[in-house]
């Protein structure tokens, strides 16, 4: 389960990966698969190739990519989210979420 964002931030996500862009978007999230996760970070490319090519930079195969929705994404958790979101200069997107 997502929340923690807003809709117009949803949409941006959504236009940005349906015009082959590599696009960030974190929300809290619940799953009993991973109870210590409270955050995640989906990195979204309707660009198969781009995304896979960006997730070789980050040693993620490509086996992870989620096909759910006409949306392919990576989901980030955890250490690795961190790692990630920092060396994007994107970590300000976790943090709204630690206040």
């Amino acid at each position: 389960m997502a929340f923690g964002i807003k809709r117009k931030e949803l949409l941006e996500w959504k236009k940005k990966v349906e015009k082959g862009e590599i696009a960030f978007i974190t929300h809290y999230w619940l799953d009993d698969r991973f109870p210590d996760a409270k955050t995640v970070t989906k990195v979204g490319c309707a660009d198969i190739e781009c995304l896979i090519e960006w997730g070789k930079q980050y040693d993620i195969p490509a086996r992870y990519i989620h096909h759910k929705f006409g949306y392919p994404h990576f989901d980030l958790l955890g250490s690795r989210q961190v790692e990630i979101l920092t060396k994007e200069n994107l970590l300000h997107q976790l943090k709204r979420f630690n206040k």
